[in-house]
């Protein structure tokens, strides 16, 4: 689907930074944000954006600031570290 948006001359530098592709910008901005409401998937994601791999999905999230890390996995990891050094509850 081809989607056209018609952005005012005296507001589309506000939006698009001059140098930028305003297409892939708007793009992105558009999947970051599904992204965070859940209605995409990180592999829904990789296919949009055309990356050949998970692992470049990660920078793209992380240039948004979208971290899939919670609290339960700090949890785990703690008690993971805790079991590996010998640590008791």
């Amino acid at each position: 689907m081809q989607i056209t948006v018609e952005i005012p001359d005296e507001f589309a530098g506000y939006i698009v930074p001059a140098g930028s592709d305003p297409a892939r910008l708007l793009l992105e901005d558009s999947v970051a944000a599904a992204y965070r409401n859940r209605r995409l998937t990180m592999e829904q994601v990789r296919q949009i954006l055309g990356f050949a791999t998970r692992m470049e999905v990660d920078p793209f999230l992380q240039k948004y600031e979208i971290y899939d890390y919670t609290v339960e996995d700090l949890n785990q990891d703690i008690a993971t570290l805790d079991r590996v050094l010998g640590k008791t509850g």
